[in-house]
């Protein structure tokens, strides 16, 4: 007998009078390293009316040479506003004692000036650094609970604050506030003048530099998954996304900017009181990005330049009474003037877009 043969697969032999099978080829893979490069790319460029804004507040003092004073309000309330805007907007964190964070870079500051140096420039780093430190201290406390019981720390904590700073005469003044604050010239060279225009660029190069330092990070993958952790925290906790790292620097980052506000508001007034403390500077706050929204960085900022001038419009017209109107205003736009608001920005946004070639705002 004939010695039986293994038998070779079908499909490696090719039919008798057909042609061979053409190799086949996988299609290559997408690279998505590419692809998240450039839409983070996209994200970070920079677009007409963004350039548009900031030419504007560096021309103002050419524009509006009388009103020194309340720009630079308005730069220290706009950082102040970013700051909540980095915790709130993208982390979803809620709180109700943000001033605490102001108010203790406000010290930090006069402090400072009091008894260590008068430069500028190192009064606002020990603010940051003061600021930072309470933040971080905070932060594990905040991430306890839900957005009730963060409402109910973080106001907690505000408190204590104001009551330790109301206590400790002996360091804070008491009520009487820190006084006698002299503050040196800016790098040296520019002096602090009556008219507020220095203070005013002073602020302005501040809140330029950390805005642009959170633009950044927002626009990069840790901003991304502070997003991520905002709007599913489960879900990101399940893709690997450590949550309670991410929240402890973002809280620690958004006290460090309001202390820097504090900084700026010691120096530029040459005062620290416990107003800085108080509650109300907290409520005007979420006002401000309520105005403004939140979780694009310049809702702040906008929602700063319509709050200060419509309290100082109508501070001038009804001195008495200017609060009234300030809280018609929250009302109204809580309840449905936001949406509209909201749509005509947009729809001015497109125009100015379509003026500088068609690029979308």
């Amino acid at each position: 007998m004939a010695r039986p043969t293994a038998s070779l697969p079908a499909a490696n032999l090719p039919v008798a009078g057909t042609a061979a099978p053409a190799a086949t080829t996988a299609a290559p893979a997408p690279d998505t390293t590419s692809l998240a490069g450039t839409l983070l790319r996209r994200r970070r460029a920079w677009k007409p009316v963004e350039l548009l804004f900031w030419g504007v507040a560096i021309l103002a003092p050419l524009m509006l040479p009388r009103s020194m004073l309340l720009m630079n309000e308005i730069a220290i309330l706009g950082l102040f506003a970013l700051s909540l805007d980095l915790i709130l907007g993208y982390a979803g964190i809620v709180s109700l004692g943000h001033a605490a964070f102001l108010g203790v870079g406000a010290y930090a500051a006069g402090l400072f000036a009091l008894n260590v140096s008068t430069d500028p420039l190192a009064g606002l780093v020990a603010a940051m650094l003061a600021a930072s430190v309470l933040g971080l201290l905070s932060s594990f406390l905040v991430l306890r609970g839900s957005d009730l019981t963060r409402l109910m720390v973080t106001l907690g904590v505000a408190l204590l604050v104001f009551e330790a700073a109301n206590s400790w005469r002996s360091l804070t003044g008491g009520a009487d506030g820190l006084q006698g604050i002299t503050i040196g010239p800016v790098l040296g060279l520019f002096d602090f003048d009556l008219q507020g225009r220095t203070a005013y660029l002073y602020s302005l190069a501040v809140l330029f530099l950390l805005f642009l330092a959170a633009r950044r990070m927002m626009g990069s993958p840790f901003g991304l998954s502070l997003r991520a952790l905002r709007d599913n925290r489960l879900r990101a906790s399940a893709s690997g996304v450590g949550v309670n790292e991410r929240l402890v620097l973002v809280y620690t980052l958004a006290a460090a900017y309001a202390g820097a506000a504090g900084g700026l508001l010691a120096q530029t007034t040459q005062f620290v009181s416990l107003d800085v403390l108080e509650f109300h500077r907290s409520a005007d706050l979420m006002l401000v990005l309520i105005i403004g929204g939140t979780g694009w960085l310049y809702g702040g900022l906008v929602g700063a330049v319509l709050f200060e001038l419509f309290q100082d419009v109508v501070s001038a017209a009804t001195p008495q009474y200017w609060q009234f109107w300030v809280g018609l205003l929250l009302v109204v736009f809580v309840s449905g003037g936001r949406e509209a608001v909201h749509k005509a920005g947009a729809a001015l946004r497109r125009r100015i877009a379509a003026l500088f070639g068609g690029r979308r705002a």
